[in-house]
Formats: structure tokens, C-alpha cells, sequence
């Protein structure tokens, strides 16, 4: 086994690398591998009778990118834009299997740590309005719940804010 891979397989043991983040008063977090890029906040471009949860526009490597407050969505309270807000982007696979930019607005955006797999549990409390909140795990900090970017639209809003997902819904 090579240097590489030993230490490869010695930090997977330690847990996958998750950004740390706020909503109200408790931590979540998002895996890294889904996440394409963390900004400070940006100026958006409104859209117009959008869902008061959805923030706007900006553009990210030349494209235009959909922005969801999680703050908003979760709790009808929208982030405040703090030094720690940050604008995180993720990928977002459509039902299509396409991979699509989305940013999120996240609050106290500023840690990552290393949560172990096997000792996230199964979420208890499993309500239909909000797919998108995953696992939990206990941390020396107190509890963490994951969240599933897969799970964040609704068809109507992924219609809204992922090109072609119409087109994904007729064919899905």
C-alpha cells in the first residue's frame, strides 16, 4: 500500500470531512463531496413570486445559479447576514442524474470536522415537509444533523429553479 493510500484510508477511518453549520440554536452539516464552493455572501438578482425561501441568482463560473436560504425554509426566519454567513454551493443531482449548481445561505458556515459514517442514527422524527433533514450523530459540541441536498426541492420548486426539469419530470 502506498504512503497515499494509507493515509488516504487513515483519514476515512477518522470519519468523512462535513461543513458545519446553523439553523436557530442547533448544528448541521453538509459532506464536502457535495459541496462546490464556499463564498461570503454575494448581491442576488430577485425572482420574481419565487418562494420567500429562495433567495435569487448569482452567477458562478459563468453560470447563473438558483440560492436557497435554509434559515428561511427551515424556520420561515431568514439568515442573518453575518461574517460567519457564507454562500455555499453545492451540487445537486437533478432526476435525471444531471449535476446542477445550487447555492445555499448558511450561517455559522465556518468549521468542518470529521464524522464518522457508522455513528450517524437514523433520523427519529421523519416529517414529509422536510425530506432533507437526515441523520443525526452525538458530538463532543451536542447533537448534528445531516442534511441531504438531494432532498431539498420539492418537484414544483425544483421546476421552478433547475433548468429542464420539466423536461426531467416527463421523462423521470
Amino acid at each position: 500500500m502506498s504512503l497515499r493510500s494509507h493515509h488516504q484510508q487513515s483519514l476515512r477511518q477518522r470519519g468523512e470531512l462535513h461543513l458545519l453549520f446553523s439553523l436557530g440554536k442547533d448544528r448541521y452539516a453538509l459532506d464536502v463531496h457535495a459541496i462546490s464552493a464556499v463564498l461570503p455572501l454575494q448581491r442576488l438578482k430577485s425572482i420574481p413570486d419565487a418562494p420567500s425561501w429562495v433567495s435569487g441568482l448569482f452567477v458562478f463560473r459563468g453560470e447563473p445559479v438558483p440560492v436557497i436560504d435554509l434559515s428561511q425554509l427551515a424556520f420561515a426566519t431568514p439568515a442573518q447576514a453575518r461574517a460567519s454567513t457564507r454562500l455555499v454551493v453545492v451540487k445537486y443531482l437533478t432526476a435525471n442524474a444531471a449535476t446542477v449548481q445550487l447555492g445555499l445561505i448558511l450561517e455559522q458556515a465556518t468549521d468542518t470536522q470529521r464524522l464518522l459514517d457508522e455513528a450517524f442514527s437514523p433520523n427519529p422524527l421523519q416529517n414529509p415537509a422536510t425530506p432533507y433533514l437526515g441523520m443525526v450523530q452525538q458530538t463532543a459540541q451536542g447533537m448534528v444533523q445531516r442534511i441531504s441536498v438531494e432532498q431539498l426541492l420539492t418537484d414544483e420548486v425544483r421546476a421552478l429553479l433547475v433548468h429542464g426539469a420539466v423536461d426531467d419530470a416527463a421523462h423521470g
